[in-house]
């Protein structure tokens, strides 16, 4: 690599850096769009082909999204890579279908637990929405698996953790496998725990919430123990 590339990437790499630090100084949040590269490259100092450059790497980072005739934005990815865990080079799908859900249950009763402990109305009136559409597109035969992601992210952000609602998204990739594995997205038991579980929030009952999300993994648990049963 000569001397100039070096300094390219090196350019490059500060004026992602940089752009940055304009995110977080203007506070900046999922689905805000960043002024063009012409304002961008005159504000940071560069050309607009170090911007563009640098948005790119931003972007492969999923911090940006770049929507082509219509600007850059904040990504709602919150810059978490798509496949952090490395789950798509996971061979035995089966077991690790079986082991996320594990992982749920160890994690996602206290997080609902968290939820009704500090979850205010604005929260509840949105999981209530988000619930209502899940027994939406169940009872109309519509694929809820992009709702019910939604649902259990929402409860993460209610728990005020901050980690969490960045773990979610990756945690409930078990809900695809788990689909094509069982070919079945337990409908009725999915509408009723989740009701349960909103209920407990709603009321603040810490151990009803978390005893709602367990009972509610144990369900999609059991399940996949009888689907794996059933194909093998």
């Amino acid at each position: 690599m000569t001397n100039n590339t070096k300094n390219n990437c090196t350019l490059t790499e500060q004026t992602a850096e940089r752009l940055m630090k304009y995110i977080f100084d203007r506070e900046l949040k999922e689905g805000n769009k960043l002024p063009n590269e012409r304002e961008l490259g005159s504000w940071l100092g560069v050309g607009r082909g170090t911007v563009r450059e640098a948005i790119k790497i931003l972007a492969s980072r999923n911090v940006l999204e770049v929507r082509h005739g219509a600007g850059t934005f904040i990504s709602k990815k919150n810059g978490v890579p798509d496949d952090p865990l490395g789950l798509t080079f996971i061979k035995d799908k089966k077991k690790l279908i079986q082991d996320l859900l594990e992982f749920r249950i160890w994690v996602e009763p206290h997080v609902a637990a968290l939820a009704a402990q500090y979850a205010i109305d604005k929260d509840i009136e949105e999981l209530e929405c988000l619930c209502n559409e899940v027994d939406k597109c169940i009872l109309s035969g519509q694929s809820h698996i992009q709702k019910d992601v939604e649902y259990h992210i929402r409860i993460a952000e209610c728990s005020r953790n901050l980690i969490m609602p960045n773990l979610m998204p990756i945690l409930h990739s078990a809900i695809n496998l788990f689909v094509t594995e069982t070919g079945s997205t337990l409908r009725e038991e999915t509408m009723k725990t989740h009701r349960a579980i909103l209920n407990a929030i709603k009321l603040r009952d810490v151990s009803a919430a978390s005893d709602a999300m367990y009972l509610h993994l144990i369900y999609n648990r059991d399940r996949l123990r009888e689907g794996l049963r059933t194909s093998d």
